[in-house]
């Protein structure tokens, strides 16, 4: 039988055997944790589908042993493919009266067997997660928000939603970083944002900007070509050169009154992370303040840009980072 998963709660006492599948993992936890209070770590057994595979007996012997400390077990197997059909047919022949196991797998098509199965087994249930949509993932968030009274403006909103890509689980772990910070501070800004987000793949935005500023040519193209941003990831990227451009042409005004560079990143305010002190003594090498006036106005013309055309907002941004390394002869 299918059911969908908001309906599950009518059918709990009805089955002993569940088919969650499809990718949406935060969703398949917070429905176990919902719906099956009962069982506890004591009797909560879990194992992946090749772990029963190769243990099919002792698998055997766990489910029908009993405990005076039992009622019943619950059984979650992770990892779930069409491999494991002959073990359930088993299973579901055995007909036990103590045990509760729920199947979780990813995507699995109309054709799979194990599908098939727990489609039409009257013992049965069957219930796809599909990934959240972006206004169910924003109803989390807000509610979370305002539950935790954090001040978070709609774009930041929008940012920490993109990246956590139809998963809730990234989402809340967004937001519990989110409202960790909070507890610190009364407004969350766009600098603290950028410290906790990243882009989707192996770098961050700040990491690829610092390589661009610093002119370091080959570092820059490698992370251009290992990751595939988004159009937030693009927005992103000219966020964080605005904000490292600003603070570089601020550095870079008192470093031509006082002429000493490392007082000037010394006596900085904000202070500057010890980490972060040699890459600004390289940029402040680089840049001067015209230009660095100038790269600041190209940024704004290229994010409203971006928002006009979005489909080549990749272009858009890698042609922005490929000019800055033209007729330069400070490569590495």
């Amino acid at each position: 039988m299918i059911c969908k998963f908001f309906e599950i709660n009518k059918y709990i006492n009805k089955f002993k055997y569940f088919l969650f599948y499809e990718e949406n993992e935060g969703l398949k936890q917070e429905v176990i944790k919902t719906n099956f209070k009962k069982f506890n770590k004591e009797n909560t057994y879990k194992y992946t589908e090749k772990e029963l595979i190769n243990s099919k007996e002792f698998f055997f012997e766990t489910i029908n042993s009993k405990s005076f400390f039992e009622n019943e077990k619950l059984i979650l197997i992770s990892d779930v493919t069409d491999k494991i059909l002959n073990l359930m047919e088993e299973v579901v022949e055995s007909n036990l009266d103590d045990v509760v196991i729920i199947l979780s797998a990813k995507r699995l098509e109309k054709r799979s067997k194990i599908r098939n199965f727990f489609e039409k087994n009257k013992n049965g249930l069957c219930i796809p997660f599909y990934k959240d949509t972006n206004q169910a993932l924003i109803t989390i968030a807000q509610k979370f928000l305002k539950e935790n009274n954090v001040n978070f403006s709609q774009e930041n909103l929008n940012l920490i939603i993109e990246r956590s890509q139809g998963d809730r689980i990234s989402l809340k772990n967004e937001l519990e970083k989110i409202n960790n910070l909070n507890r610190n501070k009364k407004k969350i800004n766009f600098n603290d944002i950028l410290k906790l987000t990243n882009l989707s793949e192996n770098y961050s935005a700040g990491e690829l900007v610092d390589n661009c500023l610093s002119k370091n040519k080959k570092k820059t193209l490698n992370i251009l070509n290992e990751n595939i941003p988004s159009i937030d990831d693009n927005i992103l990227i000219l966020k964080t050169f605005l904000y490292k451009l600003k603070r570089l042409r601020k550095l870079r005004i008192n470093l031509d009154e006082n002429k000493d560079i490392d007082k000037t990143i010394s006596s900085f305010k904000p202070p500057i992370f010890w980490k972060d002190k040699d890459t600004l003594k390289k940029q402040l090498k680089i840049w001067e303040l015209d230009d660095i006036q100038n790269f600041i106005v190209n940024i704004n013309y290229l994010e409203s840009l971006i928002k006009k055309k979005p489909l080549i907002s990749n272009q858009i941004v890698n042609n922005m980072i490929l000019e800055k390394f033209a007729n330069s002869n400070i490569l590495t």
